[in-house]
């Protein structure tokens, strides 16, 4: 019986994948194997999964609709069918997780001030442990964010005043600067030095205070402010995330609506060979 036209598709859509799997599987070997870093061994078993997960269903797919092996086909379907629940649930988990959470205006400053209480419970509990923030600090180090900061609008010789009015990113306002009721003197973007009167207040009702050094190696990394500006970069993130996710997910239910119509191409035609043959 003549091949039909959703079992094409379906073959063509996972031959496609198969091939994009390849790289990315080879991505994760590589950073298995060549990764120094902890934020390049932190990705590289997400990584590997993800690229086996596509190269096993993109296959039970592919041969599934173009050699008409009907449990391949439907063992294919079920996979669709789970990473579709998946995504529906990530997708519903990003906007209510990110829906709490905003930065704070502060007069005659460019930037915003980040409070971790300030966000939802599900992310404060997740991204602000002691493991899993040793871990993300250690990344935030590895990307340079504070060198780059400080090298930035340190060759810039701005005085206090023009540095107030610069415009900080979420995690440079929390981890490579002290918090603003700390009432530190700037003296350069990564050197502050404590005032008295007011800064010895400050330091008993905000703890980041007593936690901030000018080393560059050090910072405000241990802060709350810190984790709340990676938070709300996370949310920023999880939010554009989940708008592209719809797009995926829509998608996902056409290639499944498609693999359900090759799935009853090969039952019928099983059907037709079974009742020709008998």
């Amino acid at each position: 019986m003549a091949f039909r036209l959703s079992n094409n598709l379906v073959g063509i859509l996972n031959f496609v994948t198969f091939l994009l799997s390849i790289p990315i599987l080879v991505g994760g070997i590589w950073l298995s194997r060549e990764g120094v870093t902890e934020c390049e061994r932190f990705l590289d078993k997400p990584v590997i999964v993800i690229g086996v997960f596509l190269m096993v269903v993109s296959l039970a797919g592919l041969i599934g609709a173009c050699c008409r092996v009907t449990w391949l086909l439907w063992v294919y379907l079920v996979f669709m069918f789970l990473l579709i629940v998946v995504g529906v649930v990530f997708t519903f988990l990003a906007f209510a997780v990110t829906n709490k959470g905003a930065g704070q205006v502060l007069s005659n400053r460019g930037y915003k001030e980040y409070r971790l209480g300030d966000y939802s419970n599900w992310l404060q509990k997740r991204f602000s442990d002691g493991k899993n923030w040793n871990k993300i600090k250690s990344c935030l180090a590895d990307s340079k964010v504070c060198t780059d900061y400080s090298q930035k609008y340190g060759n810039l010789s701005l005085s206090p005043q023009e540095f107030y009015k610069q415009h900080l990113s979420a995690v440079q306002s929390g981890c490579c600067k002290p918090s603003n009721d700390c009432g530190f003197t700037y003296v350069s973007p990564t050197n502050w030095t404590q005032g008295s009167a007011a800064a010895a207040g400050s330091n008993k009702t905000n703890p980041d205070c007593n936690l901030w050094k000018n080393d560059e190696n050090t910072l405000c990394f241990n802060c709350d402010s810190c984790k709340a500006g990676f938070i709300h970069h996370l949310k920023s993130s999880w939010k554009r995330v989940a708008v592209v996710n719809i797009v995926f997910l829509v998608f996902l239910i056409v290639v499944y609506s498609i693999g359900c119509c090759a799935f009853r191409n090969n039952r019928r035609d099983n059907h037709y060979q079974q009742g020709w043959k008998a």
